[in-house]
């Protein structure tokens, strides 16, 4: 029997997909005490440091709210980013490229002397490779985010924080729900007027994700009266984060810089990568580096379409290769644009007239493809929904229903492709195959998830990671499991059918979702061992830096066997 003093709540459930973060949080970011977990650069880090010739950010989670064959389709166009096919300045261009611009707009003092800089120094500029690979991945973008840093008076090295933050993967989707190149997640890019519905998300989008991220930025460093470390460390670990940290050391009178300040791991290093590639791009021969060349020119041109346009006409109409289109609008879910707008799509600079020449005499009727369906006995909203690949909202929404409510016979508009799923996803079976083959140490098992499952409930049976599971089926750990997915695992267990004979059982089981409320003198050890879970456990499925404190009345969630609580 569990006892009363302990503030818990059993939800009378089975465990149920994904693992929910109710930590208390403030709705305006500058005062939040949340660490983004960011993608970061570690994936292209191990890639460039093992010569890994096969594609790596392909194999990286996409958003699930992207359609399955535009997310076959990402990874197409993810290959390309490592591709150095973008645009080179001659060698008489040379003395004008980019990186000249770049080292005018610098403003942070690199000259600082700390061991953590140092360590990411040592490591950069003994992976030469690993430069040339962000640059390629960054060439569309970078000239864009350098002008908006110089319209705002803000330091050029903020043009390279994708690189910290994302790798400059415009598709890259962390564990902890963070997306796009400035790795925004849901709260922040929505308080920032960042949108997402089934269509779209604009974490995603250059132009909107640059213009949140770079103004979150302002307003960070106005907080800390211009102090731009003490700004790029509250990008990371929020504002009160940095706040608190500061209180800490005034009240001990201990000096308030960033460097001075005890601040969350991942914090403490952010800083410190941006200081050092920040060092490299100014004097790149100072480390053995042979910067790539890069056009100090915009890359591609916005083209408004006035409409809502299909991708695979507007990758034609533009001549360019439907990868290119997806590189520089990665924020559409489906195979079209927003109908609710902006009505605008990012295409190369060369073929932008071309572009514009061919929309202007396309008929907007043609833009987007329309099937007509009658409705019939059984029909609802959700079951014509799944079987065109959208959603009952979009249906309502195309019709100007009031309601889910339709009759036999009526006709309804539904939105479609006007191309096959190939036109828009290459090879998405053989691509996803090819990932869950790939061998790995372990037995694999193919398991089809059932209701109730959660990530943590099959990596605990397998005796492997919830991260792990997900990265072998291309998801993030909070991703929801939707009953009847196939998954590969890599199971540690020594016979892989009795596992998947366990399975069945392990719905049985008496796990329960358990909300806790911390109290004082609580720590993570001690709420491991009292519910018979383990930290890494409680820091995972509540977004946790275990290097922090609990907070008295901190909020998290359990998942624990109630046979083995208190």
């Amino acid at each position: 029997m569990l006892v009363n003093r302990v503030s818990i709540l059993l939800i009378a459930s089975t465990l149920t997909a994904g693992c929910s973060n109710l930590l208390t949080a403030s709705r305006d970011p500058l005062d939040s005490e949340q660490v983004t977990v960011a993608t970061g650069d570690e994936d292209l880090k191990e890639a460039v440091q093992s010569d890994d010739g096969e594609e790596n950010s392909a194999d990286s989670p996409l958003d699930d709210a992207i359609s399955p064959e535009l997310q076959a389709a990402a990874r197409e166009a993810r290959e390309k980013l490592d591709q150095p096919e973008v645009q080179k300045p001659t060698k008489s261009q040379q003395t004008h490229d980019l990186w000249s611009h770049l080292r005018k707009g610098f403003a942070l003092n690199h000259d600082v002397d700390n061991k953590r800089v140092e360590d990411q120094l040592r490591w950069y500029s003994s992976h030469p490779g690993y430069i040339n690979r962000v640059v390629d991945r960054g060439s569309r973008y970078l000239y864009y985010i350098l002008s908006e840093t110089d319209k705002r008076g803000l330091p050029a090295e903020f043009a390279l924080l994708p690189v910290v933050e994302s790798a400059f993967d415009p598709f890259a989707y962390s564990h902890g729900r963070a997306a796009g190149l400035w790795q925004f997640i849901p709260s922040t890019g929505k308080y920032f007027g960042l949108t997402q519905s089934w269509w779209h998300d604009d974490r995603r989008d250059i132009i909107s994700a640059t213009d949140a991220a770079l103004t979150y930025l302002e307003r960070l460093s106005e907080r800390f009266d211009g102090n731009y470390t003490l700004a790029l460390a509250a990008y990371n670990s929020g504002g009160g984060t940095v706040s608190s940290a500061i209180r800490r050391n005034k009240n001990a009178n201990r000096p308030t810089d960033f460097w001075s300040l005890s601040l969350p791991r991942e914090t403490r290093h952010y800083v410190p990568k941006l200081i050092a590639l920040a060092k490299i791009f100014d004097d790149p021969a100072a480390y053995g580096i042979t910067l790539p060349p890069v056009k100090d020119e915009p890359y591609f041109e916005v083209v408004k379409t006035g409409s809502q346009l299909d991708l695979a006409q507007a990758a034609k109409l533009a001549n360019v290769d439907i990868e290119e289109i997806y590189l520089l609008n990665p924020s559409y879910n489906r195979w079209a644009t927003n109908p609710d707008g902006p009505h605008r799509l990012l295409v190369p600079r060369e073929n932008a007239d071309t572009f514009r020449q061919a929309l202007a005499n396309f008929p907007i009727s043609k833009r987007v493809s329309w099937k007509n369906y009658n409705v019939q006995s059984g029909d609802s909203l959700i079951t014509i929904a799944h079987k065109f690949n959208t959603t009952p909202s979009v249906i309502q929404q195309v019709n100007k229903l009031n309601s889910d409510l339709i009759r036999i016979g009526q006709r309804l508009l539904i939105p479609s492709a006007t191309k096959g799923s190939d036109a828009y996803a290459l090879s998405a079976a053989q691509r996803l195959e090819r990932k869950q083959d790939r061998k790995r140490s372990g037995n694999k098992v193919r398991y089809t998830v059932r209701p109730g499952d959660t990530f943590w409930g099959i990596a605990r049976e397998h005796r492997v990671s919830v991260r792990e599971v997900a990265a072998w089926n291309g998801m993030a750990p909070g991703d929801p499991l939707i009953p009847g997915k196939k998954l590969v695992i890599w199971s540690k267990t020594a016979q892989p059918s009795t596992m998947v004979a366990s399975n069945s059982a392990r719905g049985k089981s008496m796990v329960r979702k358990v909300g806790y409320r911390v109290r004082k003198g609580d720590s993570l050890s001690a709420i491991a061992s009292r519910f018979s879970v383990n930290v890494r456990d409680i820091a995972s499925w509540n977004d946790l830096n275990t290097s922090r404190y609990l907070q008295p009345g901190q909020s998290l969630v359990l998942y624990v066997d109630i046979r083995n609580s208190p």
